[in-house]
């Protein structure tokens, strides 16, 4: 059995150090300009964590080298990426019964497409599987337990990866056939974790925060269920799961970015300073604009847009959701 990663991020070499004895090859791949020397060379990387993958791991940038026999493909790059390394897929040879596993979380702009959706533009063929759940990479490193789920229209596929990617006593997963619900719940979640930080940064007390969270869900929700999800996905772990994972850890990168803005700092200087992805700063425009498309309020992700996006104060931002006009709460997040 062979495995290939594609994206030497954090989190792709993450999933290469926690697989490797899952598999008989272990195989990531990058273009050129990601691949380090301290990478290459040594199988190791310092940043922004310390990863030290086994010695049979390979390193490439040759995507045809890479996908070449692999039984399982992870698709572990930006969202942005995702068109363009499927195009590369297709042109490398991608074999119909390879299985491709995505867990990048977010949505494309401007076409505000799944990645499921992006992937089937450019593989028809392709039945693509979403992984997702609270997957923060420092802790799984340090060796702490997590569960996720693994989604896919057909159940035959799903139930091959989570047999292949279950790590005893670390990496528990669960199937699931809503692949909208669990790519939805990833992916709008870290627009309620920037919120989660912002809160944090200004001090607002852990009321604040479980009211964040609890109207947050309830917009996460509403969306999800318009497009065609689950109500009962976005409770489990691809949603509640993740929602609560990322709007409490500081290792979380939209948490994180959700509290420079709340210090008051500007998104540009935030996200040079990060020198990482943090997808819920384009989701935050996407879900807007979905929410727009659909005519659903979202306050709380609109609220996270104006802060990226404009040049409103963190007070200005609080009093526009404490002041709104008074309302009925909703019940599960279903009614408008």
């Amino acid at each position: 059995m062979k495995l290939t990663v594609l994206g030497p991020g954090c989190w792709g070499l993450t999933l290469a150090w926690l697989l490797n004895n899952n598999f008989d090859e272990v195989c990531v791949w990058g273009r050129t300009s990601d691949i380090s020397d301290e990478l290459r060379l040594y199988k190791r990387t310092t940043k922004p964590l310390t990863v030290q993958l086994e010695d049979k791991v390979e390193i490439t940038d040759n995507l045809s080298k890479a996908i070449e026999k692999a039984d399982i493909i992870l698709l572990v790059v930006a969202t942005s990426g995702i068109r363009p390394v499927c195009k590369q897929l297709k042109e490398a040879g991608l074999k119909n019964n390879q299985i491709l596993v995505n867990l990048s979380k977010g949505l494309e702009l401007p076409s505000l497409k799944r990645m499921s959706e992006v992937i089937k533009d450019e593989l028809p063929e392709c039945k693509p599987v979403i992984l997702s759940g609270p997957t923060l990479a420092k802790e799984i490193l340090n060796g702490c337990p997590t569960a996720a789920s693994v989604a896919c229209e057909d159940m035959e596929i799903a139930e091959f990866v989570q047999k292949h990617l279950n790590v005893p006593s670390k990496f528990r997963l669960y199937t699931n056939t809503d692949v909208i619900g669990v790519e939805l719940g990833g992916s709008l979640k870290n627009v309620i974790a920037i919120a989660s930080g912002f809160a944090d940064a200004m001090h607002l007390g852990d009321n604040c925060r479980g009211s964040l969270l609890t109207r947050g869900m309830a917009e996460i929700v509403r969306i999800s269920v318009a497009l065609g999800a689950s109500p009962s996905t976005l409770y489990g772990l691809s949603g509640m799961g993740d929602l609560i994972a990322t709007c409490s850890s500081p290792f979380s990168r939209n948490f994180t970015v959700g509290s420079m803005l709340g210090k008051g700092k500007k998104i540009d200087d935030i996200l040079n300073e990060l020198g990482s992805v943090a997808e819920g700063v384009k989701t935050s425009k996407a879900l807007c604009e979905l929410a727009h498309k659909l005519g659903i309020e979202v306050p709380v992700s609109s609220a996270i847009y104006e802060a990226v996006y404009t040049d409103i104060t963190p007070q200005q931002v609080l009093d526009k959701l404490m002041n709104r006009k008074l309302k009925q709460e909703e019940v599960y997040g279903l009614n408008k």
